[in-house]
């Protein structure tokens, strides 16, 4: 099973995101607002992400987390055994590290 700290970590490095505008026929638009449990945005997002997969293959480091957690299988880690203080110690690393990645700017 992967690790709560894990899945936070994926979801928390999404970045900005743009606005698009998207038209459905009127009885999709009523049949969606009969479901307010639905995120429709999120749902739409998924697609769009899993249909340039299939174009054009997977990009970067975006993984489900059933790859993520095949990967850490892979790699050796047993998250089981990782402690909670070790967990949260690798997760401030990470995201120190991911924030000096995208908020400084590199001189060449």
């Amino acid at each position: 099973m992967l690790a709560a700290w894990a899945i936070k970590y994926v979801c928390t490095q999404v970045s900005l995101m743009a606005n698009i505008t998207l038209f459905v026929p009127e009885e999709v638009y009523r049949r969606m607002k009969r479901r307010r449990d639905v995120k429709w945005s999120e749902v739409a997002r998924q697609a769009i992400v899993e249909r340039l997969e299939q174009v054009e293959g997977p990009v970067g480091f975006y993984v489900s987390a059933t790859e993520l957690g095949d990967m850490i299988a892979k790699a050796g880690v047993d998250l089981q055994k990782v402690s909670i203080d070790e967990a949260v110690q690798h997760y401030r690393k990470m995201s120190e590290s991911e924030w000096q990645r995208t908020s400084t700017i590199q001189a060449n």
